[in-house]
């Protein structure tokens, strides 16, 4: 296979960043959209030369020239719809978080294994390039064994409501939002231990605090100022079985003076700060040395890492790659993103066996 044709599940606000990759990627040909906004699914079809659209999933699954599929959806359906696609014979990318429950996850993982397709996992920060620089150093053992980690994502007012804001639909609030991209990704960089116990807070103290002025946000499509049913701040301490450990904290709303990102990693040989800008600290010759990679994003850039992740899939979905995020991770962040949901609402550390 030369050329993969993609369908793409669920056109809300994410799916542009997939249609562009995939526009853009000399292998693919975009071939069919479906969202249950008709209209919105025909506009794009035009806009990006899209010859099959469809309102209901299943439809766009039944043709038989779609190779693979991104999916875009609500978190609630993305375990329903990824098994559905895998059994119809296609390559799956579906994005963060895998699905709500550890239970639908296993099932999902069981579905890969029996139909011997393909799922890749939208952990779209393992792709930006400053992590791609960062993983050589790791891989080289420049850091050493990498014993604890700190990630913190902090939003003062930034509830996009709609499903984000609906519990039946996101699963939670900026926990599995937004920190399941900074638990991930420092998970992924340490080496992906095995979690040994979690501990964790949820905070609903402030709702969406749609009554603010004077001050603008990012609001979903289907934003109802009526509608919040997630936490507004959560944080946990994650302990793995090799000793090392990881702190995260995450809001969409928390009274802190401006918005901040910080994620850093640290080994017994060095560390790094990952966000805002990756810088890595070392010693030689009894002196702290700080490096500073001279690479043209020393940051985050949101769709250059989702053009590296739609790319890399492609090359998975065509055999010359394995993916560096298969189903077992996604079950495994699962794991620990209900664990902290449960150590909250029960009052108490969750340990796995």
């Amino acid at each position: 296979m030369s050329e993969l044709k993609i369908g793409l599940i669920g056109n809300g606000s994410i799916s542009e960043c997939h249609l562009s990759a995939y526009q853009a990627n000399p292998k693919v040909k975009l071939w069919a959209i479906s969202d249950l906004n008709e209209q919105r699914a025909q506009e794009t079809a035009k806009k990006y030369g899209i010859p099959h659209v469809y309102t209901d999933y299943h439809d766009l699954l039944a043709n038989a020239e779609v190779d693979a599929v991104s999916i875009c959806t609500w978190n609630n359906t993305h375990a329903e719809i990824s098994i559905a696609a895998l059994e119809a014979g296609k390559d799956v990318l579906c994005e963060k978080p895998l699905c709500k429950t550890v239970d639908e996850a296993l099932r999902i993982e069981e579905a890969v294994q029996r139909t011997g397709r393909l799922l890749q996992v939208g952990y779209v920060r393992r792709h930006a390039s400053n992590i791609g620089v960062l993983k050589k150093f790791i891989d080289a053992g420049d850091l050493g064994e990498i014993y604890y980690a700190k990630a913190s994502i902090i939003r003062r007012l930034g509830n996009p409501g709609g499903w984000f804001a609906d519990k039946e639909r996101s699963g939670g609030g900026p926990l599995i939002d937004i920190g399941v991209h900074v638990i991930d990704l420092c998970w992924y960089l340490m080496g992906r231990p095995k979690v040994k116990s979690v501990s964790g807070n949820t905070y609903n103290k402030l709702g969406n605090r749609s009554h603010i002025e004077n001050f603008s946000f990012y609001q979903a499509a289907d934003y109802d100022a009526s509608l919040n049913t997630v936490e507004d701040m959560a944080n946990a301490l994650v302990r793995f079985e090799n000793g090392a450990s990881l702190m995260v904290d995450v809001s969409f709303s928390l009274h802190a003076k401006m918005n901040s990102a910080h994620v850093n990693i640290y080994g017994d040989k060095g560390g790094a700060e990952i966000e805002p800008a990756l810088s890595i600290v070392t010693e030689k010759h009894n002196t702290i040395i700080n490096i500073e990679p001279q690479i043209s994003e020393p940051g985050f850039n949101f769709q250059e890492a989702f053009d590296n992740e739609i790319n890399h899939f492609v090359d998975a979905c065509l055999g010359l790659i394995e993916t560096n995020s298969p189903v077992e991770d996604g079950v495994e962040m699962i794991k620990i993103l209900n664990a902290i949901y449960q150590s909250a609402e029960e009052g108490r550390e969750i340990h796995f066996e």
